[in-house]
């Protein structure tokens, strides 16, 4: 039997990320660090160490040093030479700094805003020993757009999940009352259609806005450009003239013929209470998943097998 592998959630693609270029740093910049001790306190002697080490250090954007106390003792060292306006800088209060050093003296720093380009970025810190003692560290910048990839793009988890919305919303639900949008009064028909966008027409994402009467699809033939229909394209039967007839996607999750007890699921969602009621709604038939959004602001995303197995009274 073949098990397919499980695609890791982005916090554990993170780690491996980070592992990865830890491993790829902690050698070369540990023996830049050795190369450095003989000049330390040095402005010149250190730029000049640097200078020669620069390419050792791969994705490397800048060089320099640091007292124990945060406080640069050399010039930035990057890719275009020295950069002395950084000399005597204070940089206790980066990020990178209020992180605490491992006792085997590399640090990766978390990712964080650069001052200067306002781009992600994250230090490396290398402390430097004499003997016994500390002389302070050895700092390595990069910018997140140079690293590589070395995982595969996650996968949103297929767990339910619900998400409070805006507070004051939640707080005058119960002063508010369901009013009829000109979707609600063709709300069959326009989900008719739409069952026949979703199985024979090549959409493979709605998002049904109910109470503005508009839906927002994404079809295979276009997947990174979204089309809207209002209210009288939901209406005509004709709109389905405009998109070429497609079969459905054999590596789709969601069964095609689900896609109508999805939709009628959520027709009884939209007229089931007066107060609280669907806003909105989203199906995607690759990833498998349902949204929710009442009029209470509170949010659900859901695998389809789940969301089918909900009636009504489960809801309300």
């Amino acid at each position: 039997m073949i098990c397919k592998r499980m695609k890791n959630s982005w916090k554990e693609n993170i780690y491996l990320q980070r592992e990865e270029l830890a491993r790829k740093l902690h050698e070369p910049l540990a023996h830049l660090a050795e190369q450095c001790i003989p000049a330390w306190g040095e402005r010149e002697q250190l730029d000049a160490i640097l200078a020669q080490g620069f390419a050792s250090i791969p994705y490397c954007a800048f060089l320099y040093c640091l007292s124990t106390d945060g406080i640069q003792i050399c010039d930035n060292v990057g890719q275009a030479g020295l950069a002395p306006e950084h000399f005597g800088r204070d940089r206790s209060q980066r990020p990178y700094m209020k992180e605490a050093v491992p006792a085997w003296g590399f640090l990766l720093s978390d990712a964080y805003i650069s001052l200067v380009g306002h781009r992600p970025s994250l230090t490396a810190l290398q402390i430097v020993r004499a003997d016994s003692s500390t002389l302070g560290y050895l700092g390595a910048d990069f910018d997140l757009r140079d690293l590589p990839v070395t995982s595969e793009l996650y996968e949103e988890p297929g767990y339910w999940r619900q998400v409070k919305g805006d507070p004051a919303i939640r707080g005058t639900v119960f002063q508010q009352c369901r009013v009829e949008s000109p979707l609600d009064s063709n709300l069959e028909q326009a989900l008719s259609i739409l069952e026949e966008l979703l199985t024979l027409r090549g959409v493979f994402q709605c998002q049904i806005h109910f109470s503005s009467s508009q839906v927002t699809i994404w079809t295979v033939d276009d997947p990174f450009r979204y089309r809207i229909l209002d209210h009288e394209a939901l209406s005509d039967p004709d709109i389905c003239l405009v998109f070429p007839s497609r079969p459905y996607p054999n590596d789709a999750t969601i069964p095609q013929h689900n896609i109508a007890r999805i939709l009628g699921i959520m027709q009884s969602l939209r007229f089931a209470d007066p107060t609280i009621y669907l806003r909105t709604a989203s199906i995607n038939i690759f990833n498998g998943m349902v949204s929710l959004t009442f009029s209470c602001d509170g949010s659900h995303y859901m695998p389809y097998v789940e969301f089918l197995l909900k009636d009504t009274s489960f809801w309300f």
